[in-house]
């Protein structure tokens, strides 16, 4: 064999025959489709959705704790990297909900063209990204 590729692509079939087969596609020249990153961001966001879950419930405990253990929550939630992470958990909710309302889409037998697929996709992407804005700044208007 000339050179490693070669070597690489050398197999067997089932009879024992020699048989030239395909690489796979390299991580560096496969390019993942819109739907795989979506599923991926999606279970992302369900993680993300649990963290700040744990720390809203944190906030929830100290509130019912006392003075001094909820204006140390107070502080790191108004802080610039607690608005960040609520920030975070507000764009993880509605990413999560409108993706969610994608797949109900999908369960309906609805949506599976590759053109349908990436536009619902983008349109999860935008409406979670208005949303997120949306909830932001009514956040901010309501203190």
């Amino acid at each position: 064999m000339a050179d490693v590729r070669e070597a690489l692509m050398s197999g067997r079939n089932s009879d024992g025959a020699r048989v030239n087969r395909p690489l796979s596609p390299h991580l560096q020249v496969y390019r993942l489709p819109m739907t795989p990153i979506l599923s991926i961001l999606h279970r992302v966001a369900g993680v993300g959705l649990a963290a700040g879950t744990l720390l809203f419930v944190w906030w929830l405990a100290a509130a019912a704790d006392s003075d001094g253990a909820f204006a140390l929550a107070a502080g790191v939630m108004n802080s610039p990297i607690g608005w960040l992470l609520i920030a975070g958990w507000t764009l993880a909710l509605w990413y999560h909900f409108c993706n969610g309302i994608r797949h109900l889409w999908w369960d309906a037998g609805r949506g599976f063209e590759l053109r349908e697929a990436h536009a619902s996709g983008m349109l999860a992407i935008g409406a979670a990204a208005v949303l997120t804005a949306l909830t932001l700044i009514a956040g901010v208007v309501a203190r």
